[in-house]
């Protein structure tokens, strides 16, 4: 008995996952628990272990191939069992009316691992990659197909229609891992359709204007990156204030703790974990603050669990480090120290990337004195942190230099104006000028 092998639904903004790494090659014996493939989610890398026993008879994908969630990519079955030759949702519309039975049964094994609905639009993992690369809902796109399957072909149409210029699916696939747009694409097929060569003659006339060196196309991590910051960028109505601090003080308070802590926890103590533990305080004070905003309701949130901004190789990560208005700096400094490392490796887990209500993005190791960062949605502000330097400060008439810092709060101005905001930030450069307070 053939049984299928889904890409799994990691997160509730997962809509494809990438495969890494194959553990199991086709002929091989699986075992329950074993892992089978490793993918990258749009947060995380993650081994998935296999939930049948038997022979991994066929895999549909290679490493690398981007594939749409609940998706076969493979069967598991007895060695005299017969996987086809194509993913029963792919290609082969006759076989697969034919085997209405088995395709019904992958789709209720669908909805109920993604608490979908049964009615869910029918289309070819072709036609829903060419949709989403084009930025187009599948849902309102007529298929031709039997029972209304969208073909790569039906999204190509509903392309051309919206384009009113006529362009094969090759032609536009290329055009959308390229980044070019076919409107500006002489076609030379029939009626003027736009066709592959038309596209890669475009992408060698913009190499040789620029020079390029390297095309690199987005995916997998940088891919989710990109689609993440685009939507927060687009839908949400950023506001950014700034503010100077004077952390001469915050920097006696880490001098002093920096034995103490460095003994109990074998880390340094930094001024991120410094910013981290007065962060938290104030936004008890600033519950809109620590909030989201979810299908327009404004989400007050009880616990305080700060989102760190982690660099990676190929991105952004954002562990949440939880409840840090509880925690002392010696378990925040630990805490943090342990996440950060996890992500720079790609060892978190889905439970340590959920649950953030407030986001801090800090660049104080660059030559970065401020800049205006984007907030991590559905929160509702993000704070960004710049570098320490010392500059010349006016205090009770005199000029002094002292160690300055500049802190960044973007705020979604659907959810808070600007007075409480600006509430928010004098109070928190209040508290990093008087950290003592943070000890109390």
């Amino acid at each position: 008995m053939l049984k299928e092998v889904f890409m799994p639904k990691l997160s509730s903004t997962m809509e494809v996952g990438t495969l890494l790494e194959w553990f199991k090659e086709e002929g091989e014996s699986v075992e329950v628990g074993e892992p089978l493939f490793e993918i990258m989610t749009d947060k995380i890398n993650i081994e998935v272990e296999s939930y049948e026993e038997g022979i991994l008879l066929k895999k549909y994908y290679d490493v690398e191939d981007e594939v749409p969630v609940n998706e076969i990519v493979a069967f598991i079955g007895e060695a005299n069992d017969k996987a086809p030759d194509t993913p029963p949702a792919a290609g082969n519309e006759e076989q697969t009316e034919k085997e209405a039975a088995p395709e019904d049964a992958v789709s209720q094994k669908e909805a109920a691992t993604s608490g979908a609905s049964t009615s869910k639009v029918r289309a070819t993992p072709a036609a829903r990659r060419a949709a989403r690369e084009n930025n187009l809902s599948i849902e309102n796109i007529q298929g031709t197909g039997p029972n209304g399957r969208i073909h790569e072909q039906d999204v190509v149409d509903a392309l051309n229609k919206e384009s009113s210029k006529l362009v094969t699916p090759l032609a536009a696939k290329i055009a959308a891992d390229q980044g070019i747009d076919t409107d500006s694409v002489q076609g030379t097929g029939a009626r003027g359709k736009v066709v592959k060569q038309d596209v890669l003659g475009q992408q060698n006339t913009s190499a040789q204007e620029t020079g390029e060196l390297e095309r690199i196309k987005l995916k997998g991590l940088r891919k989710a990156v990109a689609d993440k910051m685009l939507q927060s960028a687009r839908s949400i109505p950023h506001v950014t204030l700034t503010t100077d601090v004077d952390m001469s003080k915050a920097i006696e308070v880490r001098k002093a703790l920096l034995p103490t802590i460095e003994a109990q926890t074998g880390y340094r103590v930094s001024y991120t974990e410094i910013i981290m533990k007065a962060t938290a305080s104030v936004l008890k004070n600033h519950p809109k603050v620590n909030a989201s905003l979810i299908d327009n309701e404004i989400v007050m949130n009880q616990a305080i669990n700060l989102g760190l901004a982690v660099a990676v190789e190929d991105g952004l990560i954002v562990p949440s480090v939880p409840n840090v208005d509880k925690a002392g700096l010696a378990e925040l400094t630990t805490v943090s120290k342990e996440l950060g490392a996890k992500a720079r490796n790609n060892r978190l887990t889905p439970d340590e990337m959920r649950g953030s209500t407030f986001t801090i993005s800090n660049l104080g190791m660059y030559a970065i004195d401020g800049f205006t960062p984007i907030i991590n949605a559905p929160e509702t502000a993000i704070l960004g942190v710049g570098r320490i330097v010392e500059k010349p400060v006016v205090i009770d008439h005199v000029v002094e230099v002292r160690p300055m810092m500049v802190l960044s709060l973007s705020f979604d101005h659907r959810a808070i104006d600007g007075a409480p905001a600006a509430a928010f930030l004098t109070e928190l450069k209040e508290r990093l000028e008087n950290p003592w307070t943070l000890l109390v």
